[in-house]
């Protein structure tokens, strides 16, 4: 893992590499305050948010394509609380968003109905918050291998549409909380392999807006916690297929100033039965560096 982040860093660096990169930072920030003579019952807040994409790939030969994607997320919300003698005070920030997704790819170009490949998937946040008293910077880490097959159905200047289908092995590193005082932490880890389909799409509106999908299925075939579970009424969690779908919509309306509005919709019933959704939509400073 460590060496495909440096080996995408030195990529990005270096423009004598001939890579093909792309990379978008965004900053997005929202305030309102009240003192304490303000009557009606509102209160303050605070939000910002920083997205960071970047993107690198290169046809390191007639026969080998390689390519790789960062995506960044990390938001808090600072709200202003009012207590009970109806003075004003500003509460700890709480995490709004925060996502570190890296995905590699290198696949065989043989000019052949479909191209070999094999992947590499690393999924985590900057800081677990699910426990306020210990902070856990990493947690949990979701590592993705897959070896498959993928074809390229739509590519033209404006759309890209591929597709792949393989075998995926996926190991779940979680640093479980065993007490808060003394802060410790115990490392659970889950491993499970099965069939994983893919499809990335990308449309450009005109010269100022984009969008761009990803969906991720996963159908487990084996998992190490199968015989723990045994008896309990979540056995057959694993199962069932997990599902990853986002989305994002992207709009400069003017050289540094962007719209964006991100979605994603999860579904994993060993950590909740129920599908999980998220929206993000900003308007602030966008900054393109190449």
């Amino acid at each position: 893992m460590r060496a495909l982040a440096v080996v995408f860093v030195i990529a990005l660096a270096f423009p004598a590499l001939a890579w093909e990169k792309s990379a978008d930072l965004g900053l997005t920030f929202n305030q309102t305050a009240y003192s304490n003579s303000w009557t009606g019952g509102e209160s303050g807040a605070m939000t910002w948010a920083f997205t960071g994409n970047f993107a690198a790939q290169k046809q390191m030969s007639p026969k080998v394509h390689w390519g790789n994607q960062l995506k960044l997320q990390f938001g808090q919300t600072h709200n202003q609380a009012t207590a009970a003698d109806g003075t004003k005070s500003w509460e700890s920030p709480k995490k709004s968003s925060d996502r570190i997704f890296l995905e590699s790819i290198a696949k065989l170009t043989l000019g052949a109905a479909v191209d070999p490949y094999a992947a590499f998937a690393f999924e985590s946040q900057f800081l677990d918050a699910s426990v306020p008293a210990v902070k856990r910077f990493l947690n949990p880490m979701l590592l993705t291998e897959s070896v498959g097959a993928g074809r390229t159905l739509i590519k033209n200047e404006k759309t890209e549409l591929v597709s792949r289908l393989g075998f995926a092995l996926r190991e779940r590193f979680d640093r479980v909380v065993v007490s808060e005082v003394p802060e410790k932490t115990d490392m659970e880890t889950t491993t499970d392999g099965g069939i994983e389909w893919v499809t990335d799409f990308s449309h450009t509106f005109g010269s100022n807006a984009k969008y761009v999908s990803k969906l991720r299925a996963f159908q487990a075939l084996f998992s190490s916690a199968a015989d723990d579970l045994e008896g309990l009424p979540n056995e057959d969690y694993w199962k069932t297929a997990d599902l990853a779908w986002e989305n994002t919509l992207s709009a400069s309306v003017a050289k540094y100033l962007q719209f964006s509005l991100f979605t994603e919709l999860l579904y994993d019933k060993e950590l909740d039965l129920r599908g999980r959704f998220r929206e993000v939509l900003g308007i602030g400073l966008a900054y393109k560096l190449f």
